[in-house]
């Protein structure tokens, strides 16, 4: 499976370990939330990143506690019509400020690609290798946007604010 990242295709470096496998200590993994949960000291004392696959219908305060230890939140999307991960993501991103690598897992499918991106995630994990390049060209496609996201982009107004321009268009007139 394809892992889109940095607008290009990269190499998965993070292990997914299965729920009661041992964790290598120095290779990146990937575990359950339950498992992180149950052993959170346990993944303290690991000197390889620590990443958790994490299902949409658990709540996200359960992983706040964690998140200065991670280095990579997977959230899953279980389906293409079940979109609670996109408010997952902007509650990592905006409100506990996570600035780990946040994953796209699951049915993510071409025609969401931006809004997955506008939510916060910075990487991708596609089913179908031949959506990877449309994925980097969506990405690149639109460079304003009107509404505030948890991409950390500036939205077009607070351009606007930021350069000087709505003020001064207002004096003109």
């Amino acid at each position: 499976m394809p892992l889109v990242k940095n607008g290009k295709v990269v190499d998965d470096h993070f292990v997914r370990i299965l729920d009661d496998a041992a964790v290598p200590d120095d290779v990146p993994a990937i575990v359950p939330a339950p498992r992180l949960l149950a052993d959170a000291g346990e993944f303290v004392q690991r000197s390889g990143a620590t990443g958790v696959l994490w299902p949409n219908d658990r709540n996200i305060s359960e992983l706040v506690p964690h998140l200065d230890r991670l280095a990579l939140v997977a959230l899953v999307f279980p389906n293409f019509r079940d979109g609670r991960a996109y408010s997952q993501a902007r509650i990592l991103r905006e409100r506990h400020h996570f600035r780990g690598e946040l994953r796209a897992t699951g049915q993510v499918l071409r025609d969401q690609f931006l809004l997955l991106h506008r939510a916060g995630f910075d990487a991708y994990e596609v089913t179908k290798p031949e959506d990877a390049p449309a994925f980097i060209k969506a990405i690149e496609r639109y460079s304003v946007f009107y509404q505030p996201a948890g991409d950390g982009r500036l939205p077009a107004f607070r351009k606007r604010r930021a350069s000087g321009v709505a003020e001064a268009s207002l004096m003109d007139t």
